[in-house]
């Protein structure tokens, strides 16, 4: 059973002050640890506010042997009613930067109550200073990010940082969605328009959901394949392409929206005008494919548009002719 804090003894606020102290800069630490490859500013940031910590938790057991003796009971945040519940560090790891940065400074924020909380509740003299000290050393935290900030994440850092971050937005985010984006939108030209052409030769002027149901079957498949193809190919560890299930799950919902949108039109009962509504979507997508080839993998205008449209046209005109025939 938890226990309230106003049932803790000046012994046992000590000890979770020391437990709190030592958390935090183990959670710094690592969270330093992970960010050193692609954000060394940011980093180094945690390195200074973990140093500040390691320096709490020493002063606090200092004065607790000198009250208590050496032996230190184990009391953490979650044995106490209503302490605020943290994140688990392999949790705090996979958010953003400014996430973090922010996350950082609500546990300064949580630990300077704590402090100040037990202060007011301690007879010794010795230790209520030591906590007014500490409560005041935690408000005055946030200006010590900002120092650090200044002094290790500055304005070049920070872009850099951005741009790894850009970096990995695109290794995890836009090639997969990409590759997905181009395989539905071109892959399923040819089985949507095959089946359109032949429904509509065997019974012209009635409508028929053949092509939609061909078009929707072709895209959830090919969404589901391409999902399971990008998420077993790379696990990310050596190329730093993220996480595979992210991967996939982009993959494979960008493939299925690509198929999907030049589906819908044939639920149109007329025919030429589903027809060419479907046309002006591949339109539409093989141009949106073109920017973002060019926007985010900087391919040149030209070579993008050409590559793609070619592509699908040659997709496109081998349906008709085959649902024609």
């Amino acid at each position: 059973m938890a226990k309230s804090f106003k049932e803790l003894t000046e012994r046992e606020i000590l000890a979770l002050a020391i437990t709190l102290e030592e958390e935090d800069a183990r959670m710094y630490a690592d969270l330093a640890e992970s960010l050193q490859a692609n954000y060394p500013g940011t980093a180094e940031l945690f390195r200074g506010m973990m140093k500040e910590e390691t320096e709490h938790r020493r002063k606090l057991t200092e004065v607790y042997r000198e009250r208590f003796g050496d032996h230190i009971p184990m009391i953490r945040p979650e044995d106490v009613k209503g302490f605020v519940k943290r994140q688990p560090v392999w949790l705090t790891k996979n958010l953003g930067l400014d996430r973090i940065r922010k996350t950082a400074a609500a546990m300064e924020f949580q630990t300077r109550r704590f402090y100040e909380q037990s202060a007011a509740r301690t007879s010794d003299a010795r230790v209520r200073q030591l906590l007014t000290d500490l409560a005041e050393e935690e408000r005055h935290h946030e200006a010590t990010a900002e120092q650090l900030t200044e002094e290790h994440v500055g304005k070049q850092v920070i872009a850099q940082e951005d741009e790894a971050k850009r970096r990995l937005f695109i290794m995890q985010i836009i090639q997969p969605g990409l590759a997905g984006l181009m395989d539905g939108s071109v892959s399923t030209l040819a089985p949507i328009f095959a089946a359109a052409i032949t429904a509509h030769n065997a019974s012209p002027g009635h409508p028929d959901l053949t092509a939609f149901k061909v078009g929707l079957a072709a895209s959830i498949g090919a969404g589901i394949s391409m999902a399971f193809a990008e998420a077993l190919s790379d696990d990310g560890s050596l190329t730093g392409r993220g996480r595979p299930l992210i991967r996939g799950i982009a993959c494979g919902l960008m493939t299925t929206a690509g198929g999907i949108g030049h589906t819908l039109p044939f639920l149109i009962p007329n025919f030429q005008i589903a027809f060419w509504s479907a046309i002006l979507v591949v339109a539409l997508e093989l141009a949106a494919i073109s920017w973002i080839r060019h926007r985010f993998m900087e391919s040149p205008w030209i070579s993008a548009a050409i590559q793609v449209v070619i592509g699908g046209i040659v997709v496109l005109l081998a349906g008709i002719f085959i649902g024609a025939g």
